[in-house]
């Protein structure tokens, strides 16, 4: 997704939401990704993001093969390059509809979970990749998400993160829910969680800027 939010609010201070609110909020985008699951799947399964994997994988430290969670795996177009590479991928996918999709499509083991309610074990991980799907966490709950991230990589882990960027701002865009932030209070959040940033960048690669609408960030755990 590339566009702005249609209906976004500012957040300053951050919009505060209750359980309720949160729990609709979930439901809805999902419901959106899960009724429009085939088409979806046709318009992205030939993206290239073999930058933003070897992005992930080249800071990793050790020998491979590596655990990798891929967090929103969608229909499993990522969790099978990564296998094909020979690491060890699981995903993690919140919509029923793409879970089945990707359980099928890569061969791979699929949690079906949504990121306001993960359950993920400790220390497991060597590598998070989190492509186009962390900016549907509210902001409020952004800080708790990326601790559980952290908690859920080995010792100093790597976290993949791409996301569309903007102003700050928050809301409904299409059916579904999404903040999208500056770079400057991106990194913030990712060093309060315990991150420190490697490298970060904008795609698609060799645009002027207003035509780079994603921002990808890769961290360590620290």
């Amino acid at each position: 997704m590339s566009d702005r939010p249609t209906d976004s609010q500012r957040l300053e201070p951050p919009i505060r939401l209750v359980p309720d609110e949160l729990a609709a909020i979930a439901a809805r985008t999902l419901a959106h990704y899960d009724q429009r699951a085939e088409s979806f799947w046709e318009g992205t399964r030939d993206h290239d993001v073999s930058q933003n994997i070897a992005a992930l994988l080249k800071p990793i430290e050790g020998e491979p093969p590596f655990a990798i969670l891929d967090l929103g795996c969608g229909p499993g177009r990522d969790l099978k390059a990564l296998r094909a590479l020979g690491h060890a991928p699981v995903g993690l996918e919140g919509s029923a509809r793409f879970a089945a999709m990707a359980r099928e499509y890569s061969g791979c083991e699929v949690w079906e979970q949504d990121f306001l309610s993960m359950n993920l074990p400790p220390r497991r991980f060597d590598g998070v990749f989190a492509n186009a799907a962390l900016f549907h966490v509210p902001m409020q709950e952004l800080p708790r998400v990326l601790r559980q991230i952290r908690a859920t990589l080995k010792p100093r882990g790597v976290l993949f993160t791409s996301n569309p960027h903007g102003d700050d701002s928050e809301g409904w865009n299409r059916g579904r829910y999404g903040a999208y932030l500056r770079y400057e209070t991106w990194h913030n959040y990712l060093a309060g969680a315990g991150f420190v940033e490697i490298e970060h960048y904008y795609r698609p690669a060799g645009l002027p800027r207003v035509q780079q609408p994603w921002l990808a960030t890769v961290a360590r755990a620290s």
